[in-house]
């Protein structure tokens, strides 16, 4: 199905979001760092079986206005806040991906009355930080976007379509979804989101503390770890450090549930939509 694209006029923002309609609770979905709401297109529709879904453009991204500031978890909550209340969800379940799962827990946190269930997918449990040497300097070096603007529309598609996981299975759909990311501009693509405003979410990023939100976490969680498909460079480190991290979020908020998705890349919405929508839907049964 074709979901409904709207603008929430917030105070001082606007944000673009698709409705995917359906019966029953809110399900809100977030996006992550220089993605946009068409992430979930091909999730989406599985969930509306049983949900009011909707899945918002956030600031800079998308659609969505691209002011030079409020990049920090703090504004971009306030922003989830606004819009839950413009558009009147009452109590929504909120999933978020990536860095979307961090604003979606510290949302969580902060509105604990607010918010009926939380998913992370593949965000939120892993701290940059907690890898052995690591400083803001050498992640901002690390996590730097590639400069992609100004490149030629067919030049980045065809290295696009090549992409390590996400190129086995690239097809039409998932390729208009990427290029929700761009603005085309006589033959040359644009990141919505500016490298300037990707570098102040990087560093909120590496700002968050995570670990200190969990045992204040007072709705049912599900966290979902993507492991790789075995062969990403340093793996082995990241699947560690995720493990720690999904150990402390349990140890600190019993209730909070994992679900492991091995051979599977950080984009599984986009991979195994089918697999990650009924992994929500069942928990948010259980849940209630």
């Amino acid at each position: 199905m074709t979901p409904e694209d709207g603008f929430a006029q917030l105070p001082g923002l606007r944000l673009h979001f698709r409705d995917w309609g359906g019966e029953g609770r809110p399900l809100v979905l977030l996006h992550g760092l220089a993605s946009n709401a068409r992430i979930w297109d091909l999730t989406a529709p599985l969930l509306r079986q049983r949900f009011h879904v909707l899945a918002v453009d956030q600031r800079g991204h998308g659609l969505s206005d691209k002011p030079d500031d409020g990049y920090d978890f703090a504004s971009v909550c306030g922003d989830l806040a606004a819009f839950v209340e413009v558009l009147g969800l009452e109590r929504p379940a909120v999933v978020g991906h990536s860095w979307g799962a961090g604003v979606a827990l510290q949302y969580a946190v902060e509105q604990a009355d607010a918010v009926s269930a939380l998913v992370c997918v593949d965000g939120a449990f892993l701290e940059f930080r907690a890898f052995p040497g690591m400083t803001w300097e050498r992640a901002r070096q690390m996590l730097a976007p590639p400069r992609l603007a100004g490149l030629p529309l067919d030049g980045f598609l065809k290295g696009a379509r090549s992409w390590p996981g996400l190129g086995e299975f690239w097809n039409d759909e998932v390729q208009e979804i990427v290029m929700g990311n761009f603005r085309i501009e006589d033959g040359k693509i644009y990141p919505h989101l500016t490298r300037e405003n990707h570098f102040k979410i990087l560093e909120s990023i590496w700002e968050q503390r995570p670990s200190e939100m969990w045992s204040e976490l007072r709705c049912p969680a599900l966290l979902v770890s993507c492991e790789g498909t075995g062969n990403e460079a340093g793996r082995e480190v990241w699947v560690e450090q995720k493990d720690k991290g999904l150990a402390f979020a349990q140890e600190r908020s019993p209730a909070t549930r994992v679900l492991r998705m091995p051979k599977t890349i950080h984009d599984v919405p986009l991979q195994r939509p089918e697999e990650l929508a009924d992994a929500i839907l069942r928990f948010l049964d259980e849940a209630g």
